[in-house]
């Protein structure tokens, strides 16, 4: 830990108060003294902060690095980017509780697998699974996994669903002795320091079956609900679909606010608040939602996302097509081998499913639907040399004056299978993520970086509230921008040693200069294992970057690069007093 003192900046502390010029004194891992003009003691180093912006670290508040940090531990490029903090668990989606039942166990690490887009053969490669309950995971994942960022996790739903039932997870109701033994797991888990429970009730798999977490009867959410009340520092995160496939999201929100009603916890409903333009028609209806709740009582917080949706038409390893509706063209995501998918590709009686399917099955917000809106690109190219390279996938089937369809399998074939057809992002309504930063009680900061690995979900997407909606459209302020990557999500969470530049607080700690920060450019980097021996490559970017990044007292960004440092904590929520009802209005 270095003892320091960051003179000359200008402070921006993460409560959304106004910044102030003042030294920042770090001691121990911690924040010991701010203000003006301190003195340097010996011994200690001074950093120059003068032209920046001194501020705590950045919260990623929705990550999926659950199992991609056991082989990437350095978690690149989140240290460049300021951030100094992983949420992980989201989704319904977590690496323990575990079976001892073989086949339930390898359900888990498919489900995850799949809806993750995370390879399977590292996934079981590097995790140990020496665990079954989740403190023994947590014991482990500390004990083994050393990383520069802290991190938390929720436990999942799913995971707990499958630890009881096995494989009948997907198709039934627990029984009143299953449901009794998902409320142990779910005790266990609470009382060793997970954050609170997520489930999910947005995603079918790639046969088109609900999850089963969809299949969770209201007894079910009733018993675990029970064992969350007894956590005041819990909280409860479901995922729900607005606009994105089913649609049905309004009506999940009706069934889990009744069920959650004078329990006192609280809740986040991620998709709750619609910013992609394509959701506006959505935007009135949920905000009337969430507002009835909040005056019924229900410690209701919306998550919602500030950038668009990352996405890249792959059939190497992708849920795309699935959640698209496109079960065809999921048949070349399942194939093995570079030879079965370029088969699928060539053989005509799937070319004529393939454009049915597109025609008539999938969804209208998904990329294929919008092929003007795909690019095809050198980056996305496998071999480089394929081509044609700077054309939309439309505009590249009406040169060759066939079927987009015929022209996206065109294209993989001369390019290699293993390449990705890049979409570019779609319109967001950027009023309406300023609006949800004004909300005290919304959780922003929601990417799915870990995941998607060939999609780069997340990873420097943080930077785009200082750069493009404080810097250059002046949306809201700086302010306003720290404190919804910083205070108000670590009071969300009642992570409470973090969030602020505050004495006592954990040394989380950002040193920025405005004008040299910018989110930059994808890049292919191939450096994660295939577990076949070989290496597969995923989608990075260079640093933002950041003058310093500091976890506890620890430099873990500096001069441009990665220290190397690995001084992340798990974090446990630690508020002992009950969620705050919100009064009505």
């Amino acid at each position: 830990m270095a003892d320091m003192v960051i003179k000359g900046g200008t402070v921006v502390d993460g409560t959304g108060a106004d910044a102030f010029k003042a030294d920042v004194r770090v001691a121990g891992g911690k924040i010991v003294e701010v203000g003006a003009d301190l003195a340097v003691k010996a011994g200690e180093e001074v950093f120059d902060a003068a032209g920046c912006y001194v501020t705590p670290g950045f919260i990623e508040a929705h990550t999926h690095y659950d199992s991609t940090m056991w082989w990437q531990p350095d978690l690149d490029p989140l240290p460049g980017y300021g951030a100094t903090t992983i949420v992980m668990g989201n989704c319904g989606f977590s690496a323990a509780p575990l079976s001892d039942d073989k086949a339930a166990q390898m359900e888990m690490i498919k489900i995850f697998s799949f809806f993750e887009d995370i390879p399977l053969e590292p996934f079981m490669q590097h995790l140990p699974f020496d665990w079954r309950k989740w403190s023994e995971y947590k014991e482990s994942m500390v004990s083994k996994v050393k990383m520069p960022l802290n991190y938390t996790t929720y436990v999942g739903h799913i995971a707990i669903r499958i630890a009881v039932m096995g494989t009948e997870a997907w198709n039934r109701p627990a029984t009143a002795e299953e449901r009794a033994r998902m409320a142990e797991l779910l005790d266990d888990a609470l009382k060793a320091g997970a954050l609170g429970l997520s489930t999910n009730l947005l995603d079918h798999d790639g046969e088109d079956r609900p999850i089963p977490t969809l299949v969770a009867d209201d007894a079910e959410f009733v018993a675990l609900f029970e064992v969350l009340q007894r956590y005041p520092s819990a909280s409860f995160q479901c995922i729900i679909d607005v606009a994105l496939m089913r649609d049905n999201g309004d009506k999940q929100i009706e069934r889990i606010g009744g069920l959650l009603k004078g329990r006192g916890i609280r809740v986040q409903f991620t998709g709750a608040a619609p910013t992609s333009s394509y959701q506006d028609y959505r935007i009135e209806g949920m905000k009337q939602l969430i507002a009835r709740l909040r005056s019924e009582g229900l410690d209701a917080w919306p998550a919602y996302g500030h950038t668009p949706l990352s996405a890249q038409v792959s059939i190497y390893r992708s849920l795309l097509f699935a959640q698209s509706n496109d079960y065809v063209w999921h048949e070349a995501v399942k194939a093995e081998g570079d030879a079965a998918k370029e088969a699928i590709l060539r053989d005509p009686e799937w070319r004529a499913r393939a454009r049915e399917s597109w025609d008539t099955k999938i969804y209208p917000q998904s990329p294929m639907a919008n092929p003007h809106l795909l690019l095809l690109t050198k980056l996305g190219s496998e071999n480089g040399t394929g081509g044609p390279f700077g054309l939309t996938l439309k505009e590249y089937a009406e040169q060759l004056g066939v079927h987009t369809s015929d022209a996206a399998a065109d294209w993989l074939l001369a390019n290699g299978v293993n390449s990705a057809i890049r979409m570019a992002p779609m319109p967001m309504n950027d009023a309406e993520v300023a609006v949800q930063v004004q909300d005290p009680k919304s959780v922003g900061n929601v990417n799915d970086c870990g995941a998607h690995l060939q999609m780069l979900c997340g990873s420097g997407e943080n930077v785009i509230f200082l750069t493009k909606f404080v810097r250059d459209k002046k949306l809201i302020t700086l302010e306003q921008a720290i404190h919804t990557m910083t205070g108000k999500i670590a009071e969300h969470f009642f992570l409470n040693e973090i969030g602020e530049i505050k004495p006592g607080k954990r040394a989380d700690i950002v040193v920025f200069n405005f004008d040299e920060i910018q989110q930059r450019d994808m890049e292919k980097r191939y450096d994660v294992e295939d577990g076949k021996g070989g290496i597969m490559w995923r989608y990075t970017r260079q640093a933002a970057p950041m003058r310093l990044t500091m976890v506890n007292g620890v430099p873990i960004f500096r001069d441009g690069a990665y220290t190397g440092e690995k001084p992340g904590d798990y974090l446990e929520p630690l508020n002992t007093e009950a969620p705050v009802a919100i009064a009505a209005e």
